[in-house]
């Protein structure tokens, strides 16, 4: 018989933490449902006439787990031991998102019709608060929950059951909230709305978080981790950044996503504001499921050896792909302005190039990924891996609320009764529309923001990103020193012993 390989958990020992897997499983599900509904928002603001700049403000909603960092040592820290570390917070902030999406049923289409966007992204943002806050919790009960040789499947859960839960929340809800979906695909017979609809939708897994927040309550939470206290987490943190080292990662991470922030926020507005269907569009993140889920496992053999390299090396690709979405965005706007609906050969040809761009973004994500696991303090591994992440996802937020932001300031339009008249604000376009006329674009903001954005990240490529990445890495490698990584000489700091935390797939 041959032997077990090291580090691979027998099928018994998977059988016995079945129902803690599950139950992870679970909870990452309900988890991804918030983050997709937030996703789809910006979809319905789109087909309600909202400007871009409003996009951008909207773009804040998604901030709290790029900020989670600011409070996870309190959640982490601050419990009531009899009722169990991990269960202290995530029991209260499951039925706080229960009751927060059950009370929202109520009111969210008046809300997105006539709150005003401040109003509509404080609502979601408080939404994903306590998603994120959920989520700190759920990383952490992980770490107990399973068994020491099926530590390594929580972060397995994490990834399978969160993009499930955004599948739910974004594509399936898009599509079954979609009248013309409905009725081309799953009615005899037509009708004005979709099978379900936002409230409905609401409301029925806000039940769903009541119910199985209950039935957590039922279960035991082990307290065999080491403590931490609020404080000590924060020096920790403090000395991470101190490092020479992490701080030219910190800026590599903030500035490095700059020149894909156009393609990425606003490329998929454009379409929906130029007639793609918001259902169809979402249902075309079905056929990049699997392919999203392959490309990590064959990236992964890459990236034991200078990972940045790879990282650099798929950037350009990348960048370029700025200008193919402008030729989309034109195509799009040219086929549907002829034919009304785009055919079988648009969608086909979408795909293909959403494919190809995937390859260079998931390449560049696990070539990053596999970097942070590569420098990060095994002795703190936990608090420096979520360190990374955040500034990651950072990297990632703030250029995106930029992109949104820009898109209409850029943009000029006039009234096509009196080409002297723009149409640059909301109120000049409704102006121009209690006139019985309309307004015709004259420059596109995306074009000239998607050009300047490929500008920029060339620029950067060349003038700091190389130069960087060898710095990084130094002349060993990522995966041969440490040096001027570590911040602890041992796992152990004033007796205490660090938890590790496991990776998440959050950049």
């Amino acid at each position: 018989m041959a032997s077990e390989k090291k580090g691979c958990p027998k099928p018994s020992s998977i059988w016995k933490d079945l129902p803690n897997l599950s139950l992870l499983l679970l909870l990452y599900i309900l988890q991804g449902i918030p983050l997709g509904l937030i996703a789809s928002i910006p979809m319905i603001l789109q087909n309600r006439n909202y400007h871009y700049s409003d996009q951008a403000k909207f773009s804040f909603a998604y901030w709290p787990f790029s900020l989670k960092l600011l409070w996870a040592p309190i959640v982490d820290s601050l419990y009531v031991s009899k009722f169990g570390r991990r269960k202290t917070w995530l029991v209260p902030m499951q039925y706080l998102l229960g009751i927060f999406m059950i009370c929202l049923s109520f009111s969210v289409n008046n809300l997105i019709d006539n709150g005003g966007i401040y109003k509509i992204t404080g609502v979601f943002f408080a939404l994903n608060f306590l998603a994120a806050t959920q989520d700190i919790a759920v990383d952490g009960w992980a770490l107990t929950m399973l068994s020491r040789e099926n530590v390594a499947l929580a972060s397995t859960c994490n990834s399978v059951g969160q993009t499930a839960g955004y599948f739910l929340g974004y594509v399936l809800f898009l599509a079954l909230e979609s009248p013309d979906f409905c009725n081309n695909y799953l009615r005899a017979e037509s009708s004005e709305m979709g099978l379900i609809t936002l409230p409905g939708f609401l409301f029925f897994w806000g039940i769903v978080f009541m119910i199985t927040t209950t039935l957590v309550l039922a279960k035991h939470e082990s307290s065999d981790e080491s403590e931490i206290t609020v404080f000590e987490t924060y020096k920790l943190l403090t000395r991470i950044v101190s490092l020479k080292k992490v701080r030219k990662l910190v800026f590599f991470l903030i500035t490095c996503k700059i020149g894909f922030a156009a393609a990425d926020s606003v490329t998929g507005l454009k379409l929906v504001e130029y007639g793609v269907p918001k259902s169809k569009l979402a249902l075309l993140a079905v056929p990049m499921t699997p392919l999203q889920i392959v490309l990590p496992l064959f990236i992964s053999k890459y990236t034991k050896d200078r990972p940045l390299g790879l990282f650099i090396k798929a950037m350009p690709i990348r960048l370029l792909f700025g200008a193919v979405f402008i030729a989309v965005v034109e195509w799009t706007k040219n086929v549907i302005g002829s034919k009304g609906e785009p055919g079988v050969d648009y969608y086909v040809m979408i795909v293909a190039i959403y494919a190809i761009h995937q390859i260079a973004v998931y390449t560049m994500f696990v070539s990053i990924m596999s970097f942070f696991a590569q420098i990060s303090d095994p002795s703190v591994g936990g608090t420096y891996m979520t360190l990374l992440n955040t500034i990651c996802n950072l990297g990632g937020n703030w250029p995106s609320t930029v992109a949104l932001w820009l898109v209409d300031p850029l943009t000029t339009k006039v009234c096509n009764n009196d080409p002297a008249n723009d149409c640059s604000s909301a109120e000049l376009e409704k102006v121009c529309e209690d006139g019985k006329s309309s307004c015709s674009t004259i420059t596109d903001g995306y074009n000239i923001e998607s050009v300047a954005c490929i500008i920029i990240g060339f620029l950067w490529l060349f003038a700091f990103g190389r130069r960087a990445v060898q710095q990084l890495e130094g002349s060993g490698g990522g995966s041969d020193s440490q040096s001027g990584w570590r911040v602890l000489e041992d796992s152990n700091k004033n007796g205490k012993k660090v938890k590790n935390g496991p990776m998440k797939k959050t950049c």
